[in-house]
C-alpha cells in the first residue's frame, strides 16, 4: 500500500511524511477514525514508508527489499494484531494462527470492514475479539532485535476489540516500549479503548472521504458515470468500503444494503399488523445469523429510523438523508410512522438490543424482545 493509493487522506498523509523526514516518529500512535476512512490502509502506507530503504518526498519506493517485502507483508519487523476467534482447533488463538489468510485477505482488500474480515475467513457467526494470550506474543515479538529496518513496527487492527485481560497487560509496554518500537493503533472506536493506553497515544484523526474525492476515486476504479459516481458517493457517507461494494455491485445502488433493508422492513410490517408468529419468526431468523451481522444490522436500523424521522420532519423529502433509491422508496411510505412522539424510544430499543448483543445475550430472546417493543412504539 502506497500513500498515492489512498483517496481522500492527502493532508494526513503529508503530516505523516514530514514526521518521518523530520525524524519526530512518536513511538505509539492511534489512527483512529469512521468505519471506510482508510486508516488501516494509511497505517500499512505509514509503516512501508519508514521502512523503506530508498523512499521519495512523496511517497515509498516500491522496488527496494523492503518494498517488496511489505508488498507481500512478509517483512521480518512488521507484525500485525486483528480480531480472531476461537475453534476446536485454536482452543486458545493467536494472530499468528490466522496469519497466512489475514495477508492474503489486506491485500485483496485493503479497504475493509470486520464483517468483510470474518466473511473471508468464513466465520460470519463468530464474534471475533483480540484475546489475552495475544499480549503475551506482543511482548514476545517486540523484545527482539530488529532483523533489517531501522523500527519495528506493530499494527493493532481494531484495538476496541482487545480483551482487557490484554490491554492491561500491553499497558506498560505501549507507555515504555523498547527502543526503535512503533505501535499503529488502527481503531473506529477509540472510546471504547482503555484510557490508560488512549493517554498513551498521538492521536491521529481521520475523517470520512468527501464527496468529490468519493466520487472521483469509484469512477476511475469502477468506470462509472460522474452522476452514478456521484450518487454512490452521496449515499456512502464518506464511507469508502460501503461505496466500493456499491460501486462493484454493478451500480446497484442497493448493494450490501438489500438484506438489511428487507430484515427491518418485515419488522415494521409485522409489527404493524401486530402479528406475534411472524415476529417470533422473524426473531429466530435474526438469531440464526452472526453476531457482527446482528450488530451490523442494528446499526442500519437506527440508520434508517434516522432518516425516516428527518423525512417526517421535511414533508416526506429526501433531500437530507443518505438512503438509497430502494431505502428511499420504502421510507416514503414508512416515514409518517416515525415521529416526535417514538423516535426516542425506537433508539432506545435498538440501542439497547445492540448493547445486549455485544454482551452476548441470547439473540433470540433480545430480538423478539426488540420486536415486541417495536410494535408497541410503532402505533404511537
Amino acid at each position: 500500500m502506497f500513500f498515492k493509493d489512498i483517496p481522500g487522506q492527502a493532508e494526513l498523509a503529508d503530516r505523516l511524511r514530514k514526521s518521518v523526514h523530520d525524524h519526530r516518529v512518536s513511538h505509539a500512535q492511534l489512527f483512529a477514525g469512521p468505519e471506510g476512512c482508510g486508516n488501516l490502509a494509511m497505517a500499512l502506507a505509514y509503516a512501508r514508508y519508514i521502512s523503506c530503504q530508498s523512499r521519495t518526498p512523496e511517497d515509498s519506493c516500491g522496488t527496494c527489499p523492503a518494498c517488496v517485502k511489505y508488498g507481500k507483508l512478509i517483512h521480518p519487523d512488521l507484525h500485525f494484531v486483528f480480531p480472531i476467534f476461537r475453534t476446536k482447533r485454536f482452543s486458545d488463538p493467536v494472530c499468528d494462527n490466522y496469519l497466512p489468510e489475514w495477508r492474503s485477505f489486506v491485500q485483496s482488500v485493503p479497504f475493509s470492514s470486520l464483517n468483510d474480515w470474518l466473511g473471508a475467513i468464513e466465520v460470519e457467526n463468530a464474534q471475533a475479539i483480540i484475546y489475552a494470550a495475544e499480549a503475551s506474543e506482543i511482548l514476545r515479538k517486540l523484545s527482539l532485535k530488529t532483523y533489517e529496518a531501522e523500527y519495528k513496527i506493530m499494527i493493532i487492527w481494531l484495538p476496541d476489540k482487545m480483551h482487557q485481560t490484554a490491554a492491561n497487560k500491553l499497558l506498560k509496554l505501549v507507555e515504555e516500549p523498547p527502543d526503535k518500537t512503533l505501535f499503529l493503533l488502527v481503531s473506529e472506536e477509540p472510546d471504547r479503548i482503555i484510557p490508560t493506553i488512549l493517554s498513551r497515544c498521538q492521536m491521529v484523526k481521520f475523517k470520512g472521504v468527501g464527496d468529490g474525492e468519493l466520487a472521483s476515486y469509484i469512477a476511475g476504479r469502477f468506470s462509472l458515470p460522474p452522476q452514478k459516481a456521484n450518487e454512490i458517493a452521496h449515499i456512502s457517507k464518506g464511507n469508502l468500503v460501503r461505496a466500493i461494494s456499491l460501486a462493484a455491485n454493478a451500480g446497484d445502488s442497493a448493494g450490501d444494503s438489500a438484506d438489511d433493508l428487507e430484515g427491518f422492513r418485515l419488522l415494521m410490517r409485522h409489527a404493524w399488523k401486530r402479528d406475534i408468529a411472524a415476529l417470533q419468526e422473524w426473531a429466530d431468523t435474526m438469531a440464526a445469523t452472526g453476531r457482527e451481522a446482528q450488530k451490523s444490522f442494528l446499526a442500519y436500523c437506527l440508520g434508517i429510523i434516522r432518516g425516516n424521522f428527518i423525512m417526517n420532519l421535511t414533508n416526506g423529502s429526501p433531500e437530507l438523508t443518505f438512503m438509497t433509491p430502494a431505502e428511499t422508496e420504502f421510507s416514503s411510505k414508512f416515514y409518517p410512522y416515525v415521529n416526535e412522539k417514538n423516535i426516542e424510544r425506537l433508539y432506545d430499543e435498538f440501542n439497547r438490543a445492540h448493547y445486549h448483543i455485544e454482551s452476548n445475550g441470547n439473540a433470540r430472546i433480545i430480538f423478539l424482545d426488540l420486536s415486541l417493543q417495536v410494535l408497541r412504539c410503532i402505533k404511537t
